[in-house]
């Protein structure tokens, strides 16, 4: 909200979101992605032996290997940024705009933050492991505590005000790693960095981060290609694209990651310890609560996509005619949204069994369907000459995600990991038709977008929080009319 009062969407936004997309894109698919799905079920395994101190070393070497490993990509990158940014942004660079040479120079500010983001994620894989998940959940307000600070207390400061928002990526870097701190010194894990290629425990997550690289962000990919992508259209395609991603993870970050953090290590110790029906159990509770959550979600940023630009961003530079076309991508990827945390709710079901190529081969899949996707839909929204084909990139990465999601389910059913738990029919006609009724009920009483438009922020505020609260309780009052009882959401399982 704060950066898009202060600088709208226009070429240097473009600049910035890509410059931060960048390390970004490398902290889901590195930190989060390839190396917390390895690094998690091997410590498990290691603290489940009880040996204290090979647990210690193990952290000690994985530590030690990794910063080194990091501290190098850090300096190619910040050295090499104009090379990378051509390969992100080839729109850019082709038609030689300005927007390529202040992404690169921006991008040597934010390139340090994957190596600090990644031992941020390094800590919180260990206390996730202890079960203290309270502080890696909050660590991410951090790094937009520190971009609203950056915004508003330096951009007035800088020659390039957007520039100020690097910084505050850096900053948060920082920050976050440090917080991390006490805690595992609390747990007397704080990790002393060994070089460690050699040791058993980091060759084995080597092994298992090989074929997650690609697997466990496809939907980070997908939306990094919808960035590349993005350059070759009019300039505020990639802000546009970027402001819907943010409200669609609003529900991913919040729900799917957490969910997927939490059963991660649970999954782990079920595989362990040969429980394959609580195994089984846990991911039905997990898929459950995924979909009681999601799909009334999806539906409300769907239906509300304007109210909700309008309410939250559209004062100052940021304009309606960037609301109108922020609310088409937001559309778009809002369809998508049940199966992007369906996929961070069944990946951990392979990775939890040390299976890290199965979800590759689907990733793949998923990623090629949606460059073609991208490339059909694109490239007929702009043979109608439909203003704003930027949202044929989300509606890709929508539909990208459901294949993904489909061939995860499939090949867990197929292999006997998961079997669906009594009362699904129930649930699933439930929620259906809570999504349906609230639904009507916002389109009914949505009212008109000049309306909107014409209100003060007191009245937009008032508005959407009738509209939200109002459509919760009819979706609520539907599901539960519907049969939906306590019974169906138990877990059984831990």
């Amino acid at each position: 909200m704060v950066i898009a009062r202060y600088f709208g969407a226009n070429e240097a936004t473009d600049a910035f979101f890509l410059a931060f997309r960048i390390p970004n894109f490398m902290r889901r698919m590195f930190a989060e992605g390839s190396f917390s799905l390895a690094f998690v079920p091997v410590l498990s395994e290691a603290r489940a032996s009880g040996d204290r101190a090979a647990l210690k070393s193990l952290i000690d070497h994985v530590t030690g290997t990794l910063l080194a490993v990091l501290m190098v990509i850090t300096a190619v990158g910040m050295l090499a940024s104009p090379l990378v940014t051509a390969i992100f942004a080839p729109g850019w660079a082709i038609a030689h705009r300005p927007a390529f040479w202040l992404s690169a120079d921006m991008l040597r500010v934010t390139f340090p933050y994957i190596l600090l983001i990644s031992m941020t994620a390094l800590s919180g894989g260990i206390l996730n492991t202890f079960d203290r998940f309270m502080i890696p959940a909050l660590t991410p307000v951090l790094l937009n505590l520190s971009m609203i600070v950056a915004a508003i207390g330096f951009s007035g400061r800088a020659e390039v005000p957007v520039m100020a928002l690097a910084w505050g990526v850096l900053a948060a870097g920082i920050v976050q790693l440090l917080v991390q701190v006490p805690a595992l010194i609390h747990l007397g894990l704080l990790p002393r960095p060994r070089w460690g290629w050699h040791h058993s425990g980091v060759r084995k997550i080597l092994r298992l981060m090989i074929p997650t690289l690609v697997g466990s962000s496809v939907a980070q990919v997908n939306l990094l290609v919808d960035s590349v992508m993005a350059t070759f259209l009019i300039s505020g395609s990639v802000t546009w694209l970027y402001y819907s991603d943010r409200l669609l993870e609003f529900p991913l970050g919040v729900f799917g990651v957490a969910l997927s953090t939490v059963i991660l290590p649970n999954l782990s110790r079920k595989h362990a310890q040969k429980t394959a029906d609580t195994f089984s159990a846990t991911l039905d509770w997990a898929l459950r609560l995924a979909l009681i959550i999601t799909l009334p979600a999806a539906v409300g940023l769907a239906v509300l996509a304007q109210p909700l630009l309008i309410t939250m961003f559209q004062y100052r530079a940021f304009t309606a005619e960037d609301v109108h076309m922020t609310s088409l991508s937001l559309s778009a990827y809002s369809l998508g949204l049940p199966a992007f945390i369906a996929v961070k709710v069944l990946a951990p079901g392979y990775y939890a069994r040390q299976d890290t190529r199965t979800p590759v081969r689907f990733a793949i899949i998923s990623m090629v369907s949606n460059m073609g996707l991208n490339l059909l839909f694109v490239g007929a929204l702009l043979a109608v000459h439909f203003k704003g084909p930027h949202a044929g990139l989300a509606l890709a990465s929508a539909i990208a995600a459901y294949i993904n999601a489909a061939m995860l389910y499939r090949g867990l059913r197929h292999h006997g990991v998961y079997h669906p738990a009594h009362g699904w029919s129930r649930v699933l006609f439930a929620v259906l038709a809570g999504a349906a009724a609230m639904a009507a009920w916002l389109l009914w009483r949505y009212g008109s977008t000049e309306a909107w438009l014409a209100a003060d922020a007191d009245a937009r505020v008032r508005m959407l929080a009738t509209l939200i609260i109002s459509g919760t309780m009819v979706y609520l009052a539907v599901v539960f009319g519907s049969g939906l009882r306590k019974h169906h959401l138990e877990k059984g399982a831990v």
